[in-house]
């Protein structure tokens, strides 16, 4: 084990599956142990998220602070930065965290804030992504884990998954698949992150 632990902190919106997958990986996996790295903290700008249920029952702390209560994204940009750092974080990873980031937050942690995008990237960046690869005939969709710029949904592709584009799919059928896929890539690729931090 390391010297100091590596502290995650996990932002999201909303029923945080992303989230719930990568709490069991690193416990199941015992990555304080092995990677001397712990989820220290979930944090969401929405006080009614379902994910922070599921983060009390894995046995991970949670914190609220909405973004209503704020008159500037800077402002909340602020006030969450200060929150995350009090945890010292390794690693910042966006689990459903659905806020558009200012170029100053993103800044204070370049190559420590992670994201899991619907799409395989650089396609379909932005939202809707499941109905545009069908719209657009695409063979396959997937999922991308990726590091955090001041782009949306750019950065250095960490890992990838592809599902086919069945017959007869609808944005849902196929969003499902999708999922499936991030709960499997987006702890292997944070857990190779960590093991370069």
């Amino acid at each position: 084990m390391t010297e100091k632990t590596k502290n995650i902190v996990i932002l999201i919106s909303g029923a945080g599956s992303n989230m719930g997958a990568l709490i069991r990986a690193a416990q199941q996996e015992h990555w304080e142990v092995l990677l001397g790295a712990r989820v220290a903290a979930v944090i969401s700008n929405q006080p009614g998220a379902e994910g922070l249920a599921l983060a009390q029952a894995l046995g991970v702390a949670t914190q609220v602070l909405d973004h209503k209560g704020f008159e500037s994204r800077s402002a909340f940009d602020t006030a969450l930065q200060a929150l995350i750092d009090a945890h010292q974080p390794a690693l910042v990873v966006l689990a459903g965290f659905m806020r558009i980031l200012t170029p100053g937050f993103v800044a204070h942690y370049a190559g420590r804030m992670v994201n899991i995008h619907p799409s395989l990237l650089p396609a379909f960046t932005g939202l809707k992504t499941h109905q545009r690869a069908i719209d657009a005939g695409c063979l396959e969709a997937g999922a991308t884990v990726h590091l955090v710029t001041a782009d949306l949904d750019h950065g250095q592709i960490l890992a990838q998954a592809a599902v086919p584009v069945l017959p007869g799919d609808s944005a849902e059928t196929l969003a499902a698949r999708v999922l499936v896929q991030e709960h499997l890539i987006y702890p292997q690729a944070i857990k190779a992150w960590l093991k370069l931090l």
